[in-house]
């Protein structure tokens, strides 16, 4: 009766998150406030039944009541975030709050079925970066000296990396992390968010040559220090962001081609000096022929995708265990065996629709100092999905990136609460201008 359940609900759960994923992006073709609300209402309702029967299939298979009182917490959360958030931010985005909602249901689910500690440890990250963030849409509605810390944003981030290089702690490779009284954290995580905060404050100021260059000497003393730790995918994720906001603030191709070429030369030069990469870089080109160690984990991920196909082997019935550090830099690739290809694929998709409603709302900006901190946000969000889903599938070698609210790790779901809340500070902050226009 149990696999009847199962193999039932795997095809609901995909009709559920397919029907989601169609009114995420069918919101953006209605003019109609009226509608756009009704689409949200029928999001949440799909978002709360794939949570229910997911956790269902977790209980029959697990026997385990605690699980039962897990599911209710959640459900008692999701429902205080999304209603509250309406109440206290009359303008907030709803589409962004359910996505954010959604990609942290789906999250909890593989870490429930994963590891049951990890999932509650991590439901308590999660309450907290709600609390904790809760404020930043109203600092960013209110508070118009932001674009006046550019070098405080620019040295605080400097700091933070040169700490870590310094005294962090290694993990796989590479110096990631700082341990305070027991506490492990990602500083990295968080200078992301302060760097496209300098970077959009210094092109406010200036876009002349001699801005760009100082602007420049910074952004590569922030990726050069995570070269120096090692955290390639980090210093990759920065280099692209800059990038792009210079590219965004200057309209200069010449800038776009020579960062391009600096990058392609850095990344030559990074492959030549660490072996670690060189490994990442083997395993990626041929993992076949190491298996059983530097393609073991590649190689388990694209074994994990191929047998789940299109629908999946359902909750329970694939081996997402099997692909080292599955909870965190592969969750994508248990999401495909166990849930399905189908399943995997609208996730992306919601991440994708997270990202266009980011440039929606950066076009819609007209201080260039918030459309260039939306525009770099969402630079900054799509890139390290790509990178997380790019390095599962072998489409890139492996990054170590995590997938933004839905991978295991306390920084990086704080960091990417914050993320979201600065681009509900600035939806609302537009909201709020429209309707004091149209009153005028």
């Amino acid at each position: 009766m149990i696999d009847i359940i199962i193999e039932t609900s795997k095809y609901l759960m995909i009709l559920l998150i397919g029907c989601y994923t169609y009114f995420n992006f069918r919101f953006f073709s209605l003019p109609d406030l009226k509608r756009k609300r009704t689409l949200c209402s029928r999001q949440i309702q799909a978002m709360f039944m794939i949570h229910l029967l997911a956790y269902l299939i977790i209980y029959l298979k697990t026997g385990d009541e605690k699980v039962l009182a897990f599911y209710g917490v959640q459900v008692l959360f999701f429902l205080l975030y999304i209603y509250l958030s309406r109440l206290f931010y009359r303008n907030v985005s709803r589409l962004l709050v359910n996505n954010a909602c959604m990609l942290l249901c789906v999250g909890l689910i593989m870490l429930t079925r994963i590891s049951f500690d990890k999932a509650v440890r991590q439901f308590a990250v999660i309450v907290a970066s709600a609390v904790i963030t809760w404020i930043v849409p109203c600092i960013i509605d209110h508070v118009w000296q932001l674009s006046r810390g550019a070098w405080f944003y620019g040295m605080a981030g400097l700091i933070l990396l040169f700490v870590v290089c310094i005294v962090g702690n290694t993990t796989f490779g590479a110096q990631l992390s700082l341990k305070i009284h027991g506490l492990s954290f990602q500083p990295s995580e968080f200078v992301k968010l302060t760097f496209v905060f300098f970077t959009a404050a210094m092109f406010y100021r200036s876009t002349s040559f001699r801005s760009v260059a100082v602007t420049t000497l910074v952004a590569a003393a922030h990726v050069i220090i995570l070269v120096v730790s090692r955290d390639l995918g980090g210093a990759l994720l920065f280099f692209i962001t800059y990038l792009f906001m210079l590219f965004i603030a200057t309209s200069n191709w010449l800038y776009l081609g020579g960062g391009l070429l600096s990058g392609c030369s850095a990344a030559f030069l990074a492959y030549s000096l660490f072996p670690h990469v060189q490994t990442r870089v083997a395993a990626w080109a041929d993992p076949w022929s190491d298996i059983d160690n530097k393609g073991y984990q590649i190689a388990q991920s694209l074994f994990a995708i191929g047998t789940g196909g299109w629908f999946g082997m359902g909750l329970y019935r694939g081996m997402p265990y099997m692909i080292p550090v599955v909870e965190k830099d592969f969750i994508f690739a248990a999401i495909s065996e166990e849930l399905g290809g189908c399943f995997a694929l609208c996730v992306l998709l919601i991440c994708v629709g997270c990202f266009l409603q980011f440039m929606m709302i950066a076009g819609k900006m007209q201080a260039v100092f918030f459309k260039l901190i939306a525009f770099g946000l969402g630079v900054v969000y799509i890139v390290q999905v790509i990178l997380t889903v790019g390095g599962v599938i072998k489409f890139i070698p492996s990054t170590g990136v995590t997938l933004p609210f839905v991978s295991y790790g306390g920084s990086s779901l704080l960091s990417t609460f914050i993320l979201f809340q600065v681009i509900q500070g600035l939806y609302i902050l537009k909201q709020n201008e429209e309707e004091e226009y149209e009153e005028g």
